[in-house]
């Protein structure tokens, strides 16, 4: 069985089914789909913000620091030359009382994301048609 199987529920939508859960993707209007839901490759973006979100607040709840106000934002820059996003830029808004000496600890603590890491090292692919 797949750890993953895609299914095409009409128009420019494409969904993810895996353990459970389907995560609907769809293309904006600008696109050609209806933009019901989110396109792939915002999904992607958010995979890998959520991703050391979840470290940013394990981190938090080991140390027993409120999370409330914590925040992060992902943006992107783009590279001009190779219409290819050149830089992912993260930033984590720490709750008020956030003790300053965590502040790097924190920080490393979301580097270990493995969605990054396998950005760093990606996977060989293998594409195959039946």
């Amino acid at each position: 069985m797949a750890y993953i199987d895609v299914t095409f529920p009409g128009g420019k939508r494409v969904d993810a089914n895996f353990k459970g859960f389907t995560v609907p993707t769809d293309q904006a209007v600008y696109a050609g789909g209806d933009g019901s839901a989110p396109a792939p490759f915002d999904v992607f973006l958010s995979s890998i913000a959520t991703c050391a979100g979840i470290y940013a607040l394990g981190f938090c709840q080991s140390k027993e620091i409120s999370t409330e106000g914590l925040k992060l934002t992902l943006d992107v820059e783009k590279n001009k030359e190779t219409n290819l996003i050149g830089k992912i830029s993260m930033n984590l808004t720490l709750p008020d009382g956030f003790p300053e000496k965590y502040k790097s600890a924190i920080i490393r603590s979301m580097d270990l994301c493995a969605v990054k890491k396998h950005m760093l090292t990606p996977p060989d692919f293998e594409i195959t048609a039946e």
